[in-house]
């Protein structure tokens, strides 16, 4: 399975939040730094809020920021709420065309990875993945504005 660009983006976005000590970012400077559109981001940006990640501030010296600690976004739930299709084979998608539908394990065989790969995602936090700051920073602190 690979992860849509929305998912990567919603991931990044949280880990440049968690390491920000809760100050407002712009979505203009997260797109400088990681050299991606600030209209995608913008999307990406909706879909954090309306799932409750982070937090936004309209007007003059706005910004986004987490909505709760980092230790309570769980990666699995940012990834089940950024990924629109989890089916891994056409067999999933419940207008299959294949011939051997009926007999074939395949479906319930992956259906197995997707929920342990869900287990493992469950298991970890955006704390766990900034549990080294330092190393998320100085790749993003060469073009970050300064505090």
């Amino acid at each position: 399975m690979r992860l849509s660009t929305f998912s990567d983006y919603s991931l990044r976005v949280l880990m440049y939040l968690g390491v920000q000590d809760e100050r407002l970012v712009t979505i203009a400077e997260i797109a400088a730094v990681h050299d991606i559109s600030k209209s995608h981001l913008m999307k990406v940006v909706h879909q954090l809020g309306l799932s409750g990640h982070i937090e936004t501030v309209r007007g003059k010296g706005g910004g986004i920021r987490l909505a709760r600690p980092a230790r309570e976004i769980v990666v699995g739930d940012v990834i089940r709420q950024s990924e629109s299709d989890f089916a891994l084979a056409e067999c999933f998608s419940g207008q299959s065309t294949c011939r051997i539908q009926g007999g074939c394990c395949l479906p319930a065989i992956l259906n197995e990875a997707l929920s342990a790969m869900f287990l493992v995602l469950d298991g970890y936090t955006l704390a766990d993945l900034l549990a080294v700051p330092q190393a998320v920073m100085p790749a993003l602190s060469a073009e970050s504005p300064s505090r």
